[in-house]
Order: C-alpha cells, then sequence, then structure tokens
C-alpha cells in the first residue's frame, strides 16, 4: 500500500516539473519573440525592374584625352633614356638622345660652304659695284656688266643654297635629342639605350596627366541615334564608380573599324580620382526613341543594393521568418545605376535596397 502511495506521488511530482519546463519555454519564445521585433532592422524592398529600352549601352576603355608616341626623324644608335615608365615630364623635358656624330660633321661641313659661298659672295658684290660704276661712266660695256651682275647673283644663290643646307642637318640634329610635347605621364617604354632607332619607330609613349576620356564604339544601325553633348552615364566597374559624362566627339567614319563607330566622351576632371588609362568602361546613352531588341525582359537592379563578398555578389532577400537572407547572384551588363540579374533572382522577388542598420545573414528585419 505504502508502495503505490509514493508511485502516485512521484508521478505528481514529474508531472509538476513539466508543467514548469513547458511554461518556461513558451515564456522564453514569446520574450525572444518580443525582443526580435523591438530590435528589427527596417528595411525598404523593392522588385526588379524590366529591361528600360530608351537606352544605348556600349563598352569602351579609359585613355588620356592627349596621348603621344614618342620617335626620331634619323637612324642611330640609342645613346641615353632619361626616362623610365611612370616618370611625370614636363614640356620640353628631354627624354633620349640619338647618336650624332655623323650629322654633327656633316653641320661643320655645312659651315665651311657658307664660309666659302660667303667669300665668293662679297668678291662678286665688290665687282658688281665696280662695274657698276664704270658702266655709268661709260668705261665698261653692257655686256661685260650683265656678265658681272650674272657672277653676282650666281654667288648670292650659292650663299643661300650653302645657309638652307645647314639648316636641314641642324633640323636633323634636333630630331636626335627627343623632348615632351606637353606635359604628362611616360607610360611605355619600348627601347633601351644601345638600341637602334629607326625614322617613326616609337621609343616612348606619353600620356596626358589629369585628363582622361571614354573611347568607345557604336554600332553602325545605333550611331543615328546620338548626337554630340549628349549626357551619358559611365560605370567603371574594376573601381565601382559611377560617372556623369558627355559624349564629345563623334567619329563620321567606320571604314578602319569593321562598321563601329568610335565616340568620345568627357570625364569631368573632378571625377579623375582612381582612374587608370585602360581601364574598361560600361557606357550607357539616353535615346529619344527606342531601342528594338530581341532579348526580351531583363531583371535589372540597382547597382547600390548588390554586395561583394571576395569574388562573389549577391544581395539581400527577406526569409519566411522576416530575417534578412543573403542571395548569391551572377551580375550581367550595367546600365547607369542600374545592373542585369542573370541569375539568382527572380522577376517577382523582393529584395532589400537599403536598411537603416547593418544586415547579415539571419538578422531579423521588418518592412517599413
Amino acid at each position: 500500500m505504502n508502495l503505490i502511495i509514493h508511485k502516485n506521488r512521484a508521478l505528481q511530482l514529474f508531472t509538476s516539473i513539466g508543467l514548469l519546463i513547458l511554461s518556461a519555454c513558451s515564456s522564453n519564445e514569446k520574450k525572444d519573440t518580443q525582443v526580435g521585433a523591438d530590435t528589427a532592422i527596417l528595411v525598404t524592398v523593392s522588385q526588379p525592374l524590366a529591361d528600360a529600352k530608351q537606352a544605348l549601352t556600349v563598352s569602351g576603355q579609359v585613355e588620356a584625352s592627349q596621348t603621344a608616341n614618342i620617335s626620331t626623324r634619323v637612324m642611330g644608335y640609342i645613346t641615353k633614356i632619361n626616362v623610365k615608365v611612370g616618370d611625370r615630364v614636363s614640356k620640353g623635358q628631354l627624354l633620349a638622345t640619338i647618336s650624332n656624330d655623323d650629322i654633327v660633321a656633316k653641320r661643320a661641313h655645312a659651315d665651311a660652304m657658307i664660309t666659302e659661298a660667303d667669300a665668293g659672295f662679297k668678291n662678286a658684290q665688290k665687282d658688281y659695284d665696280r662695274f657698276t660704276v664704270l658702266y655709268k661712266q661709260q668705261s665698261a660695256s653692257a655686256k661685260e656688266l650683265d656678265n658681272i651682275t650674272l657672277q653676282y647673283q650666281s654667288a648670292k644663290s650659292g650663299l643661300e643654297a650653302a645657309k638652307q643646307q645647314r639648316n636641314e642637318v641642324s633640323a636633323l640634329l634636333s630630331y636626335t635629342n627627343l623632348t615632351a610635347s606637353f606635359a604628362g605621364t611616360v607610360t611605355r617604354k619600348m627601347m633601351d639605350a644601345g638600341s637602334m632607332a629607326n625614322p617613326g619607330m616609337p621609343l616612348l609613349t606619353i600620356e596626358q596627366s589629369g585628363s582622361y576620356q571614354v573611347s568607345a564604339s557604336v554600332p553602325e544601325s545605333e550611331i543615328s541615334l546620338i548626337k554630340e553633348n549628349a549626357p551619358v552615364t559611365i560605370n567603371i566597374d574594376a573601381i565601382h564608380k559611377v560617372i556623369n559624362g558627355k559624349i564629345a566627339q563623334i567619329s563620321q567614319s567606320s571604314q578602319n573599324s569593321g562598321g563601329q563607330y568610335m565616340i568620345k566622351i568627357h570625364i569631368p576632371d573632378n571625377e579623375k580620382q582612381g582612374l587608370f588609362g585602360g581601364m574598361y568602361a560600361n557606357v550607357t546613352i539616353p535615346v529619344t526613341q527606342a531601342i528594338k531588341t530581341n532579348a526580351g525582359n531583363r531583371v535589372m537592379v540597382p547597382v547600390s543594393a548588390i554586395e561583394y563578398k571576395d569574388q562573389l555578389t549577391g544581395l539581400y532577400t527577406i526569409g519566411n521568418n522576416h530575417r534578412a537572407l543573403l542571395r548569391w547572384v551572377r551580375l550581367g551588363r550595367i546600365q547607369g545605376s542600374q545592373v542585369e540579374v542573370l541569375s539568382g533572382l527572380a522577376a517577382n522577388e523582393q529584395f532589400i535596397v537599403s536598411a537603416e542598420g547593418r544586415l547579415y545573414n539571419g538578422v531579423a528585419v521588418k518592412i517599413k
């Protein structure tokens, strides 16, 4: 009998303990739910935009507004190169020198010819002046004066030819000293000291400092849609930068570019920070009429909503439990402030555009 009573008391005790545990768990769940609701991050959500067909997107490269290939017009060994790649140079600065011993010798020969021609000219001038006086005094015949006049003009022409020959040699000599035609930065060095320089073969390349533009090609089917001075949007993927530019030049011929028309897009000087020549750029050009395309609607989201993790790209969506979920996506072309999502997000799915706090996987969120 006592054994049965003890068993009943033990059963009642275990039942009471179980009820207390369930009550505590329920209380904790309510508390966690209340805390999660109170600490949820306020977010703004949106849905992907349909493909905007009122803009033309082309690819190009950043380049300096002015570029020069430094070469010589004479053949000779390079005796010295005073700069290296990356050096900043000023206008008129000496960059390289070419061996010029033979040209110096030709200049000395030209100087000697000038001295000889000048002596002959002075002698002929004296004879001309003397025979002119004698002719006026009727002490010399017209024939004699004509002969002396011809000798004088011949000597004068000989002196002028000698001077012009020296000018030619001096010009050749100047081509052995290569100088910078404008202030800029050395971006390429094709030869070293001791190499043979040939006429027209570049030795160095200089790009103007502080002024950049984008060079892009436009298909012939769409070149009529763009105009000079039209505003454009430039996106530099390498530095995640969006720049507002303007079309500065449109080529009028595609003869040597396979049906592509080259355009130049000016980049404002206040946007040059972080830019380097050769960076790839996507240019979005607004047009006045819709561009026909067979690609269909594309999934477009703001570039600002994209998260970059090493080599991966993603954006935050909202899970069923009202918590942020980082979704990895594959991106395509960029149009202005919008980027195409090739995979990872459906056209009817919501994603987080902005948040009033730091987002991470699993954090509670609340839609504004």
